[in-house]
């Protein structure tokens, strides 16, 4: 070989080796960049006057699952509030209250790496999905509780329909700021970045998580689900615009749409204005609302 053709061989190397690192420590940038913001779980249901239990679950990786479990009316449904990205089960207990005044057990769940949940390599959609999991099959060994539905925030949100179209894993299911699909969330937020960056991120991304978005993604899950859904969305939310709603309507033409006006992305106080319409919609979808006392919540 001349020497000319040993250098040219000897650079092909270059873009060989750049290729093989960007494949391997693409996964490791990714789980450090993407990793959920540490926001501090503080407040607990006594701080609400409510008796709750502490309850530690094992995800299907094996990690430690944290939760709240209040008790609600004997022989009642149950109601998985979960949180959504970078969120934990102490920032949703405004929630407790009315729905304990509504009769309902719930179960308040931080997802695995969330709030005094333990930490796992990486967290996704689909791993809020195994969690929420978790949850309602402890819910359904309880004698006591009837049924089980969820409120999901944001990513939890899209975990909620992810296991609502699985089968009977959950009886109803309340969706609050679900994007449709998380690869084009991700593309707004990286809109500064050039395409074709975007697109290797993206497709990392797919590999760390080991799905792709298209067979997770809400917009493609939701017309799988058959319990009763309630698609709630704030009409300010600039973190997922509701064009996402939109889209999951479209998807689901028997979901109920509540448009929260002066709602945004993680601020529930302009939700709790409107929460008499999830009673309601939870009440009309579970057993709960045949035994429903004076004050429990009914709009």
């Amino acid at each position: 070989m001349s020497p000319a053709l040993r250098g040219l061989a000897r650079w092909s190397w270059v873009p060989l080796g750049v290729a093989a690192g960007t494949y391997f420590v693409t996964p490791w940038l990714l789980r450090r960049a993407f990793a959920p913001p540490q926001r501090v779980a503080e407040g607990t249901p006594a701080d609400l006057g409510l008796a709750a239990q502490h309850v530690w679950l094992r995800s299907d990786s094996g990690t430690r699952l944290h939760g709240w479990f209040i008790p609600g009316e004997p022989r009642s449904p149950a109601v998985i509030v979960l949180h959504g990205w970078g969120g934990n089960a102490a920032l949703m207990l405004p929630l407790a209250p009315r729905l304990h005044q509504a009769g309902f057990h719930t179960m308040f769940l931080d997802a695995r790496n969330h709030g005094l949940s333990e930490h796992d390599s990486f967290t996704s959609m689909p791993r809020f999905a195994a969690d929420l999991d978790v949850a309602a099959a402890w819910l359904r060994d309880h004698e006591e509780v009837t049924e089980v539905a969820v409120i999901g925030h944001s990513v939890g949100a899209g975990a909620a329909i992810l296991s609502a179209s699985r089968g009977d894993v959950v009886d109803a299911v309340v969706s609050v700021s679900a994007p449709a699909h998380p690869g084009d969330m991700m593309r707004r937020q990286l809109a500064a970045i050039p395409r074709p960056i975007v697109d290797l991120v993206l497709a990392a991304v797919q590999r760390v998580i080991g799905h792709r978005f298209d067979s997770f993604a809400p917009r493609a899950r939701i017309g799988l689900v058959d319990a009763p859904i309630l698609l709630v969305h704030g009409a300010m939310d600039t973190v997922v615009p509701r064009g996402s709603l939109d889209e999951l309507a479209a998807a689901q033409p028997d979901a109920d749409v509540l448009l929260v006006p002066d709602g945004g992305h993680s601020d529930l106080a302009p939700f709790q204005r409107d929460f008499a319409a999830v009673i309601d919609f939870l009440h009309r979808s579970t057993e709960v609302a045949d035994a429903c006392h004076p004050g429990c919540g009914h709009s």
